[in-house]
Parts: structure tokens; sequence; C-alpha cells
């Protein structure tokens, strides 16, 4: 039986948490088209229109939070800071790549259809409304 490598540290997960402008919009695209959960959320507003929430898909889970606060927030997102998102990448496994083109199509989420990487994953890319690039892919063969 092999042995189980102890580290120092004891990581059980990895939730990244991604700035947004307008949280509304980004529930709607995880919940609404790419089926997350809101698993938890902050308690300063009502229905969507809360700071910050805990998403979740099965196993996998990330935060969303508000840019600006609500007083705070001008009428169009802030380009410099938003710059960065575009070098944003998430990366999901998903094994059923063509059902999730088919299914973001359907949705009318824009983009391309699916291809093979130069890493030989099949995969789509997708973009947030925030600019932030979501990738879902899966190994080919």
């Amino acid at each position: 039986m092999p042995t189980e490598q102890k580290h120092a540290v004891d990581i059980r997960g990895l939730a990244p948490l991604l700035q947004v402008f307008d949280m509304p919009a980004s529930l709607h695209f995880y919940r609404d088209i790419m089926g997350f959960e809101v698993a938890a959320k902050s308690d300063d507003g009502e229905g969507d229109k809360v700071y910050w929430v805990l998403m979740k898909h099965g196993n996998v889970e990330f935060m969303l939070n508000e840019m600006y606060e609500c007083d705070r927030r001008p009428s169009l997102p802030d380009e410099q800071r938003t710059r960065a998102h575009y070098d944003t990448s998430i990366y999901f496994g998903c094994s059923n790549v063509d059902a999730a083109y088919k299914h973001f199509t359907a949705k009318g989420v824009d983009l391309k259809e699916p291809v093979i990487t130069k890493y030989n994953f099949w995969a789509i890319y997708v973009k947030d409304p925030d600019g932030y690039l979501l990738v879902f892919h899966w190994p080919v063969g």
C-alpha cells in the first residue's frame, strides 16, 4: 500500500474570489446559465442585490464579490481596474464539452465551437460578464 505524503499545510480545496462589477448580472450568468448554486451569501441585501456569494457546482466552488460599495459604484466599469480580468483564466474539468457548448449556445452565450488545444484537450472558451475567461476542457481520447 502506497504511503500518503504528509504536508505541513493540510489543504482541502480552493475557492478563488472574483471581483465583479454587477452582482445580479454575474449571478444570472453563473447560476442561471452555468448551473452553479448559491451556497452562501452576504446578508446585506435582498435577492441578487448582495455584495458577496459563494458559488458551488459539485465539488467546485468560488466566490464573487462586488468591486464597489453599492453607493459608490460608477455607471460603467473602470477599464483600468478590469483590464487584468483578461489575464485571468479559470479552467473547469468538463467531460462533456460538446454538451456544454450546446447548453451555453442555447442559453445565448456567444462562443466559438470546441477546439483541440495545443496540450491535446477538447475545449471551449467562454467570457463571463466581467471579462474573465472560463475554459471548459477535457483530455482528448
